[in-house]
């Protein structure tokens, strides 16, 4: 009797998970963690008596259904791809309507399951259920060390049950994540403290039909605060060893890897210990924080190609003399470092006019890698005379006035150690207007000319102050006739003043006193 039921059993199984080859839809999506206790729902409260429960799936790859478990009001079987912790919630399922399976699964579990309930061998009702697995994954184990860089993995068999994946930092607060072939949706902390210890949330969003919005799945992180991590594993590339102008745009780059985190140093130009190197950036792409100092204002994140958002890291900034030295530049993924130096050389062109001559000197600074430095003229012919002011200076004097022979483009070339030159080239021309820096001369007649500028304003700048001062100390008014031709009533005011009422009447204004200007014009016309 048990052997023709078993045999009914396995036929009708055979024709069930035949009949669902080639679904490609659910009814509801279940996201489980792995090896973590987990309900497929399937219930019927309009269901009772002698009904029959047949749980069938069909994991990733897997071409047909297979029998997971089939049971009825009197006997429970379980079906080739039936699994230990394998068993219905209810055994009284007849009577309550709750067919519901519940097991433990692992990652391959994940698949299509069917909950097909027939009573008297009629189909009562199917429902189909996309079960997905999480698996998490924390690195570095815990307890995670301050300053290493704590790693969140969630990854979800099958991929396309999910729409999305994300990750809450303790408090709620939404953490950058990134999706990566081979180890699923990553969430990272660079240089955690133990201030970064708490619950971290994982939040799966089902694709397609699905009864719940998100699933939750919480994670515990602690941070030792007695374990401090070491970076051991340490890459260098080859030293950069460059020159450039000063205030013109200058690239800084770095390690080509794709990283979490970058670091900036500076070590002042001429120096040459290395204890001397200063933090002048740091930039986190996963916490999206850079903090702004001083000297880190200076810098600026450099754009396509490189993209720091997504960790591929150089530095963009206009430098002055005095930015140079060595930059190192240490880009972290993970736990490993790599390293980049550039040695920087910068020059700059100065000019000194005087009357005489037109000094140009070339400064430049981190000497260490200066092989040679030199003025050149436009004509290669021509040999300039050259002389030094101190380390770091070469200097070249032309004499003024500038002439057709002497105008043209001086060049001052850096030639490095590793045979690399650069050069900054100054115009000096005779008119006013040039390139660059350069020297103006003024003619002799308008020199000249200038100079009586002053001459003339002081002169003006004195009669004012007299005139004012006339008119303060009193006039005194007189009204006099004037007969026959007109004449110059400051040669002989006496006689004027003598004359009969007669002919026009004019204003003798004379000035009280001492300082008396009509005097000195009296005493000037008799002379």
């Amino acid at each position: 009797m048990e052997a023709g039921f078993l045999t009914f059993i396995l036929a009708s199984s055979f024709s069930v998970y035949s009949s669902h080859t080639g679904i490609t839809d659910w009814h509801d999506v279940v996201v489980a963690r792995e090896e973590t206790s987990t309900t497929l729902v399937c219930t019927d409260a309009t269901v009772r008596g002698a009904v029959s429960i047949n749980w069938m799936a069909k994991t990733i790859g897997a071409d047909e259904w297979q029998l997971v478990l089939s049971a009825n009001n009197k006997k429970e079987f379980s079906g080739g791809a039936s699994k230990s912790s394998m068993r219905l919630t209810d055994s009284n399922f007849q009577d309550t309507g709750v067919f519901s399976l519940l097991f433990v699964p692992k990652m391959q579990d994940g698949g299509l399951y069917s909950c097909l309930i027939k009573q008297e061998g009629r189909k009562l009702k199917e429902r189909i259920i996309l079960l997905a697995i999480l698996t998490v994954t924390v690195e570095p184990a815990a307890p995670v060390s301050q300053y290493s860089t704590l790693q969140l993995i969630a990854r979800v068999t099958p991929d396309f049950a999910v729409a999305e994946i994300t990750w809450e930092a303790p408090g709620g607060m939404s953490m950058k994540s990134e999706k990566q072939p081979l180890r699923g949706t990553v969430a990272k902390l660079p240089q955690v403290q133990t201030s970064d210890s708490g619950t971290y949330t994982c939040r799966v969003h089902p694709s397609g039909n699905c009864s719940t919005r998100f699933f939750a799945f919480n994670v515990d992180v602690t941070v030792d605060a007695n374990n401090v991590a070491s970076f051991t594993n340490i890459t260098h590339g080859t030293i950069i060893s460059t020159a450039t102008q000063a205030h013109t745009s200058f690239t800084l780059t770095c390690h080509g890897v794709q990283g979490d985190y970058v670091l900036l140093y500076w070590r002042h130009p001429d120096v040459r210990k290395q204890s001397n190197l200063s933090l002048v950036y740091q930039y986190d792409r996963w916490r999206g924080s850079s903090p702004t100092t001083k000297q880190s204002k200076r810098f600026q994140l450099a754009g396509p190609p490189y993209n720091a958002e997504a960790g591929s890291f150089a530095f963009l900034f206009t430098p002055g003399l005095k930015d140079s030295g060595l930059y190192i530049c240490e880009v972290f993924l993970n736990d490993y470092a790599y390293s980049q130096r550039t040695l920087l050389s910068i020059m700059k062109v100065k000019t000194s006019l005087s009357p005489s001559k037109l000094e140009l000197e070339c400064l430049y600074k981190e000497r260490s890698q200066v092989q040679r430095a030199h003025w050149n003229y436009q004509d290669k012919s021509r040999k300039l005379r050259q002389l030094s002011k101190g380390p770091g200076s070469i200097v070249t004097v032309l004499p003024m006035p500038i002439t057709s022979d002497t105008a043209g483009n001086y060049t001052c070339t850096l030639q490095l150690t590793n045979g690399q030159t650069v050069g900054a080239t100054q115009a000096v021309t005779m008119q006013k207007e040039s390139v660059g820096v350069t020297a103006h001369s003024l003619s002799p007649s308008l020199s000249a000319l200038l100079l009586l500028v002053p001459l003339v304003a002081a002169t003006v700048c004195v009669l004012l102050w007299k005139q004012k001062h006339i008119s303060d100390r009193g006039i005194e008014q007189s009204l006099s006739v004037h007969s026959g031709e007109a004449e110059n009533i400051y040669e002989n005011p006496e006689s004027v003043r003598q004359a009969p009422l007669e002919g026009s009447i004019y204003m003798d204004l004379k000035p009280r006193g001492e300082d008396d200007v009509y005097k000195e014009l009296e005493r000037c016309s008799r002379e």
